[in-house]
């Protein structure tokens, strides 16, 4: 394994990481209906939550872009590790996605979504 190798991984992983973290039900129901997502129906952030709490239109949105944040990392390491023998790398991308979901970083101590779509959008 060499340096571009490292690199590439590191910096997918962290790209993976910052998308994840991203809690578009929340961005979306409070730019749309100026409402505070966790505050309505279960708390949660996810799509299902999105569609009680802003309709059907946002619940889909939330879903899509939910589903895109874990599909977008991982298509990009694929296309950058395209050998069979780096599926370490993109399974590495994945996980990445995935917990930054479940645990987002711009919401500090507040939990995320339950990951379904991003895990949908990982595979």
């Amino acid at each position: 394994m060499q340096w571009p190798y490292f690199a590439s991984l590191a910096g997918l992983s962290i790209f993976a990481y910052l998308l994840g973290a991203v809690p578009f039900g929340l961005i979306l129901i409070k730019w749309f209906k100026s409402v505070d997502l966790r505050k309505i129906g279960s708390g949660n952030i996810g799509a299902t939550n999105a569609r009680r709490a802003g309709g059907g239109p946002l619940g889909l949105a939330t879903l899509c872009l939910d589903v895109f944040k874990g599909a977008l990392p991982v298509y990009l390491a694929v296309a950058f590790f395209p050998d069979s023998g780096h599926s370490l790398a993109v399974s590495l991308v994945a996980i990445s996605a995935f917990l930054r979901h479940l645990f987002p970083v711009y919401l500090t101590s507040q939990p995320g979504g339950k990951g379904v779509a991003t895990t949908a959008g990982c595979f």
